[in-house]
């Protein structure tokens, strides 16, 4: 017979792991601290108890980065599954008849880079809502929507479009983006990666570069993000993008590199007029992700 342990272990507390899993998806105490409503130094209180309760870091810190340590690995994996079998549980109460499935249409470009953060937390919260995502162009989504085969969709809107019939979520401008230390902005005519007629970008800036005269040639196509910055990355041609969408290995042209100015765009949104449960509680998460964009610039 196994004697009974004088000293229990500890208990791990959720919230101090909802921290750890936040610094070690963005790398940051100080970015975690935003995503869980903390201040960084409530932040680091918290990481020193869970490393004391431990007896071991779980996390490298140096003045430019975070790592976790061995342990650290260790931990993120039980961490995840615990926070995900607490949400599973308390769903059971708090949304017990909130169940069905969705159906969200979205670009390209928002459907690679922003729905996998806003559909991971929207599981996160509604476990027993299943989305189904169609990618397409604005044009088909639209039309996807008055055929009543989608709940709800997103939408890019080019400046000399009414948006009457959709809920604006934000507007931004759009800005030529090249690569760094890349010339392709120098040639003549001007190489651009475009894609067809109905791409809010497209219009923007062939309008633009027909009011300033500037000759130029379509060097790449491409439907996807992924394929644009290739042809950026390679330095075969400029293309118009979301201001947003300029990360480190981009750089943004404009009239000093003697590149017109681009109007805004908009990303917008339609919900189903018929919506039931599922879909307004989706429709509330994606208006509650681009809040907290436009206040923080990222999902």
């Amino acid at each position: 017979m196994n004697a009974p342990l004088n000293h229990p272990l500890p208990l791990l507390d959720l919230d101090v792991l909802r921290t750890f899993v936040a610094i070690a998806e963005t790398g940051s105490f100080t970015l975690a601290a935003s995503a869980v409503f903390r201040t960084p130094s409530a932040v680091s209180m918290q990481i020193k108890k869970l490393e004391e309760q431990l007896g071991r870091p779980v996390f490298r810190r140096d003045a430019r980065s975070v790592a976790l340590t061995n342990d650290g690995e260790m931990l993120l994996g039980f961490a995840r599954r615990l926070l995900s079998i607490n949400r599973e549980a308390v769903s059971k109460f708090v949304l017990p008849d909130i169940s069905g499935v969705v159906r969200l249409g979205s670009p390209d470009d928002f459907g690679e880079r922003v729905l996998p953060v806003v559909l991971k937390r929207f599981a996160e919260t509604h476990p027993a809502i299943a989305v189904d995502v169609t990618i397409d162009q604005s044009g088909n989504l639209r039309r996807r929507m008055s055929e009543r085969t989608l709940d709800i969709t997103l939408l890019t809107n080019s400046p000399n479009v009414s948006t009457a019939d959709c809920e604006v979520l934000f507007t931004e401008p759009i800005v030529w983006a090249g690569m760094k230390g890349g010339c392709a902005y120098l040639r003549e005519p001007l190489p651009v990666s475009l894609w067809e007629e109905g791409c809010a970008w497209r219009a923007g800036a062939l309008e633009a570069l027909g009011r300033e005269g500037r000759s130029y040639r379509i060097a790449y196509m491409s439907a996807h993000t992924a394929g644009q910055r290739a042809a950026i990355l390679s330095d075969l041609a400029v293309a118009p993008l979301p201001k947003s969408f300029i990360g480190d290995d981009l750089v943004e042209l404009g009239p000093k590199d003697g590149l017109p100015k681009m109007g805004d765009y908009s990303l917008g949104m339609i919900v189903a007029s018929d919506a039931d449960a599922p879909v307004k509680a989706a429709a509330d998460h994606i208006r509650a992700a681009f809040d907290m964009f436009k206040e923080t610039g990222r999902f």
